[in-house]
């Protein structure tokens, strides 16, 4: 299927590792321009030489813009903006959270969201197909003890969404939340090893709770997560707006 992408001017941030990567090499697979940032240096590294790839640490709100306004002047425009970036955040009970490690989640997770679409809004207007697609979680929908910074920076992510699809469908602009579910990664190993440290549980336990109310028990592929991206920044996605899309094999709670 031909999802008239070729040619198409996207800016994917956190795009050099993980389901960003994923992203990045989908586009370009389908003849997108891309550019990118990162903060891995390493994985910026590997990226195709096609890319305009940048070290950027997304809660420097002076330094991810600049990078956006680089990206839409490289590429002569832009035509979709994926806000990919993210962190874990720490996983603690609520007392035990550290301010500013939730500063860090929220800033990393949402402002950065909100600042590269202030910056990215006007070239998004002049083209014919522009959307933008917000990364949250399905941690966005159900909520997550222990990791409160990054479920209520989720949460924040389908408002801004649903906020920003109302204000900019009278400019074309259509605006999707994508929430995964247990990403395959090193990231969600991670995620859990902390978890079961924290419980005093092995991986495996921690693994299994994690799965106890996902109707499909497996992991979700990145690839996944970039399939469901494409065809929401495709010409026949151009209907679909203000939503928040599961990409999570029917997560109904997570533990």
């Amino acid at each position: 299927m031909d999802l008239g992408l070729n040619g198409a001017r996207v800016l994917v941030t956190a795009g050099a590792a993980g389901i960003g990567r994923a992203i990045v090499d989908a586009f370009l697979a389908e003849g997108a321009q891309v550019a990118t940032c990162d903060i891995s240096e390493e994985a910026l590294a590997t990226l195709p030489a096609g890319v305009l790839a940048r070290r950027v640490d997304v809660s420097d709100a002076e330094a991810l813009g600049a990078f956006v306004d680089e990206a839409v002047g490289a590429m002569g425009g832009l035509d979709c903006l994926v806000n990919n970036a993210g962190i874990a955040g720490p996983t603690a009970k609520v007392e035990d959270v550290d301010l500013a490690a939730w500063r860090q989640t929220l800033d990393v997770v949402l402002t950065s969201q909100f600042v590269t679409t202030g910056r990215a809004v006007h070239a998004l207007r002049q083209s014919a197909n522009p959307s933008i697609v917000n990364m949250s979680s399905i941690a966005g929908r159900v909520g997550f003890a222990m990791r409160t910074p990054y479920a209520a920076a989720k949460w924040g992510v389908i408002g801004l969404t649903k906020s920003l699809a109302i204000e900019l469908g009278g400019d074309g602009i259509r605006v999707n939340a994508i929430l995964p579910g247990l990403v395959a990664g090193d990231r969600q190993r991670r995620v859990l090893e902390a978890r079961a440290q924290r419980q005093g549980i092995s991986f495996a336990e921690a693994e299994a709770e994690a799965f106890r109310y996902t109707s499909i028990r497996e992991y979700v592929p990145p690839e996944a997560i970039a399939s469901q991206i494409l065809y929401l920044a495709s010409p026949q996605g151009r209907l679909i707006s203000g939503q928040s899309l599961s990409v999570c094999g029917d997560t109904r709670m997570l533990g």
